[in-house]
């Protein structure tokens, strides 16, 4: 039997969280939702685009097609808004939705901030711009050390190495997503390269250039963000009926949020700013002190950077992995539905 009810801070993810491990992710877990589904298919198809089932029903997984901006935005967005109709509001009360980078487009609809349709045209659309012009990349660096505690004096010397690249002939490199342990970087391809060779080798995966990413949240996104308010109108947006959380850490709130407002920010200042993704989960838990935080899916790799980013604020008296681990082991805190016993205790 369940316990007494508790709150919860939704997160929805960003691009990169449906990998091979997630394929065949829709018809696993939400074979009960199949009119929202064969809806967004409709609206692939109507676009001339995949739908998003046939995707995810593939026999094989393909980094080059799951990883474009024009197939991973709507068939994530299927994925974590799916997710977001499973949780059991018997045993949560949803008190805040936020989310990573692209994750903030889903956040719009699971906030009540755009309808189910009108979050997938603004998503769908924005990850087909992103993906036809492709306008430089990312690469991501951890600030953090093996046990997750930050390290002493790394945050100031990228960024001076970032200003020192940026002012070089030919380079562009700016901070493009906080995202806990980690910051990410965009740029163009002269500047990437040359961030690339500076930086030297960390936990034996990084630096890490992303696949088919742009430079997301910078200002090389400034065509971008105006052909976005050129189709993407008004209509589209409401205020919310959850608390919504965006890139810089601000609430939101229900019946007080401008809808004109609220559409600038989406495609104009989050395109081309930088995206904070640990201060909104910070201010989340500050503000709202929720018994858990909920993870969509696909995938769980917002994981470590959520739990990076309470460490840093000692949330719980957490003062590293260790700590954290042994935190989830006896009382989770962080529930990830990508991840199937976690899973089980959000849907019930």
């Amino acid at each position: 039997m369940r316990g007494a009810k508790k709150t919860a801070l939704v997160v929805c993810p960003g691009r990169g969280t449906y990998n091979k491990d997630e394929l065949g992710y829709l018809k696993r877990h939400h074979g009960d939702k199949a009119e929202l589904i064969a809806a967004i298919d409709d609206y692939r198809r109507a676009q001339g685009q995949d739908p998003v089932s046939d995707l995810d029903g593939r026999a094989r997984y393909s980094l080059a097609d799951f990883s474009r901006g024009d197939n991973a935005s709507p068939l994530i967005y299927a994925c974590a808004y799916a997710d977001f109709l499973s949780i059991d509001h018997g045993a949560f009360d949803i008190v805040a939705v936020t989310g990573n980078s692209m994750g903030w487009y889903i956040a719009l609809a699971c906030a009540g901030a755009a309808g189910p349709m009108a979050a997938l045209e603004i998503v769908n659309t924005m990850g087909s711009l992103m993906q036809e012009a492709l306008i430089g990349g990312q690469l991501i660096y951890p600030l953090v050390d093996a046990d997750w505690r930050a390290v002493p004096g790394r945050r100031a010397e990228l960024e001076e190495l970032m200003a020192r690249i940026d002012g070089q002939a030919g380079c562009a490199l700016y901070s493009s997503i906080e995202l806990g342990g980690f910051l990410v970087f965009g740029g163009n391809d002269k500047g990437l390269a040359a961030l690339e060779k500076a930086l030297p080798p960390e936990q034996d995966r990084f630096p890490l250039r992303l696949a088919n990413h742009a430079a997301f949240h910078t200002p090389l996104q400034t065509p971008i963000a105006e052909r976005g308010q050129a189709l993407l109108g008004p209509e589209l947006f409401q205020a919310p009926y959850l608390p919504l959380i965006d890139g810089r850490g601000r609430i939101w709130t229900p019946h007080a949020s401008d809808p004109a407002a609220l559409r600038a920010y989406t495609l104009g200042h989050q395109v081309v700013a930088p995206y904070d993704f640990t201060r909104a989960l910070q201010v989340g838990m500050k503000e709202f002190a929720p018994d858990a935080v909920i993870l969509l899916g696909p995938g769980s790799s917002l994981g470590g950077p959520t739990a990076q980013a309470l460490i840093a604020i000692g949330w719980h008296g957490l003062a590293g992995k260790a700590d954290f681990i042994a935190h989830q082991t006896e009382d989770p805190l962080i529930l990830s539905m990508g991840m199937e016993e976690q899973r089980r205790a959000v849907v019930g």
